[in-house]
């Protein structure tokens, strides 16, 4: 016991680990915060629930999601048999892999057939934990420590590069293009064919944080490479906010090196089960269930699951979708008009926003008095510019001081002064705007105020001065920063 030293003992690679940071480690779940900030979905699980929260059963009262109490006369019928609770689960989930690929399935093929083809089937799935299991799974799988690399596409969800770290994997960024959001896929190809070590490619689509949808052309372009030996993984845990048809699930059944991850922890509201998805050609599918645990995915979590994907809950999903959506349209048209909030950066195809907050408010820079915009702007007007000081501490103020809890991301490439903000019910959407409109004066009023006393106390114009200095100094480590890493490669 006197011998034993965890620095020496533990692997290098772990002790130098950055652990992912999840929503909850920021701000707890008080019971009176609303949490805009996990883009879990706010209208609650795709289930038929009780007035209590239990399962339905014929002829009760069940609350329809959309925050209004109606009577159903559904039978939800739910496998979850707590006397059987002492028998291991089904380590093969063939029946709920057998829905999700109906699920994906379009409207102009069946799940046997697809141009002729077999379509998806039980064994193009892998399930897991949530789709940080398919993460973690497919490099075990496909990359060897201490020698392999995977290529990450920032901003981007940070779990990818976690991952890659436990399993001492380096990483390749090649960050996705300003201001659109969309892969570099010259650069891309051009870093494959000069890294043979690469195994993986990670794209996330709908983005987290960004919102924007990846094309099939791009890719497509990206598979087409004539001598990488890899596989694109493409996750896909926002689809369900996007426009139909956006999936590239099918896919699968077209390229043997393409792997799309889905999860229910965000359209469907079951982020409390963690039940992700990986829809990959046979043989890689059969790699990742050869390597997993073998009762990874327990009895009630296929039971919930599987209720989920019964036709009644699809429907109640999807109108929960829908109403996030007409939410996501009313925050798109309120909060421009907030002074001090700039652009909606990034794609409106997710259930949250990415959104810029400025150094100033200067409404009328954007505005005439009328409301109509600005066709020429005079040399004394100054573009606000965004602020991560701004953005930072109306993120705090917001949570600590309002109980409204939304995610700083102005440190991540291409997200400078932004916040990302999940969409919520009506009610919330309407705390959000109120609060974050109070919030913002009380930041500028204060900036305002600790500007005038550095004026009075020094009336040379040295306190100006400093400020301007400050103010291009902080302008030209951000730019050295964005283009560090947009060329960085780490090794």
């Amino acid at each position: 016991m006197a011998s034993f030293d965890l620095q020496t003992c533990a692997r290098p690679n772990i002790l130098a680990l950055q652990p992912y940071r999840c929503a909850r480690d920021d701000y707890k779940d008080n019971g009176t915060n609303i949490l805009l900030d996990a883009n879990e979905n706010a209208f609650g699980p795709g289930l038929t629930l009780d007035a209590v929260g239990r399962l339905g059963d014929s002829d009760k009262h069940v609350v329809n999601g959309l925050g209004a109490p109606s009577v159903e006369t559904l039978t939800v019928q739910s496998d979850i048999d707590l006397r059987g609770l002492h028998r291991y689960p089904d380590p093969h989930q063939e029946h709920l892999k057998s829905l999700l690929c109906e699920l994906r399935t379009s409207s102009s093929s069946t799940s046997s057939t697809r141009n002729g083809r077999p379509g998806l089937t039980a064994a193009n799935l892998f399930l897991g934990v949530g789709s940080d299991e398919a993460i973690d799974a497919l490099i075990r799988c496909f990359c060897t420590p201490g020698s392999s690399r995977i290529l990450n596409c920032p901003p981007t969800y940070g779990m990818y590069s976690v991952s890659a770290a436990v399993n001492d994997i380096e990483v390749v960024n090649v960050p996705l293009l300003l201001p659109s959001f969309q892969p570099d896929v010259s650069k891309i190809l051009a870093t494959l064919s000069a890294d043979l070590s690469i195994k993986l490619i990670y794209l996330c689509s709908p983005g987290n944080p960004t919102g924007t949808i990846i094309t099939p052309e791009t890719v497509s372009a990206i598979l087409a490479h004539p001598t990488w030996n890899g596989l694109v993984v493409v996750d896909e845990a926002y689809i369900d906010f996007a426009p139909p048809g956006a999936s590239l699930a099918e896919s699968v059944l077209d390229h043997p090196n393409l792997v799309v991850m889905q999860t229910l922890s965000k359209a469907f509201g079951l982020a409390g089960i963690r039940l992700g998805a990986a829809f990959a050609s046979p043989p890689v599918a059969g790699l990742l269930n050869s390597l997993k645990a073998p009762y990874n995915i327990s009895a009630p979590t296929a039971a919930l699951a599987t209720a989920a994907l019964a036709s009644h809950n699809l429907s109640l999903t999807q109108d929960r979708v829908a109403a996030l959506c007409t939410q996501r349209d009313r925050l798109v048209a309120a909060l421009p008009n907030i002074p001090g909030v700039g652009a909606i950066r990034g794609g409106l195809n997710a259930n949250f926003l990415l959104v810029e907050f400025l150094d100033s408010p200067n409404p009328n820079l954007n505005r005439n008095s009328n409301g109509t915009p600005l066709a020429v702007k005079t040399p004394q007007q100054q573009q606000p510019r965004p602020s991560n000081e701004v953005a930072l501490a109306v993120y705090q103020q917001l949570a600590e001081r309002r109980g409204v809890v939304v995610r700083f991301r102005g440190k991540e490439y291409g997200c400078e002064g932004c916040l990302r903000i999940t969409v919520g019910t009506p009610e919330e959407v309407d705390r959000l705007l109120e609060e974050l409109k109070g919030v913002l004066m009380g930041i500028y009023d204060e900036r305002r105020r600790i500007r005038k006393d550095e004026d009075i106390q020094s009336p040379n114009g040295d306190s100006k001065r400093k400020r301007s200095n400050l103010a291009a100094a902080e302008e030209e480590e951000e730019e050295e920063r964005q283009e560090k890493f947009a060329s960085e490669v780490v090794t």
